[in-house]
């Protein structure tokens, strides 16, 4: 139940923010064209593949051991 409902507030959370910016965006008066979308589409998509790439590298890191200290001065 308490899963539900967490779920439940971060989408109403999410919906407010979608709402946000979508008036935000209807009161600056920009209008994008395909290739605008497009683009728009594809450097988030990238950006969001990017940070998911590095923190798993980040994860898989600190799991083999990878970033532990080496050398004369390791506690």
């Amino acid at each position: 139940m308490k899963i539900a409902a967490l779920i439940a507030a971060l989408l109403g959370i999410l919906a407010l923010s979608v709402y946000g910016v979508a008036q935000a965006w209807k009161g600056v008066g920009l209008e994008l064209s395909l290739h605008g979308w497009i683009a728009l589409s594809l450097g988030v998509v990238l950006s969001i593949a990017l940070g998911v790439g590095l923190m798993s590298l980040v994860f898989y890191s600190a799991r083999r051991g990878y970033d532990d200290q080496q050398g004369p001065h390791r506690e």
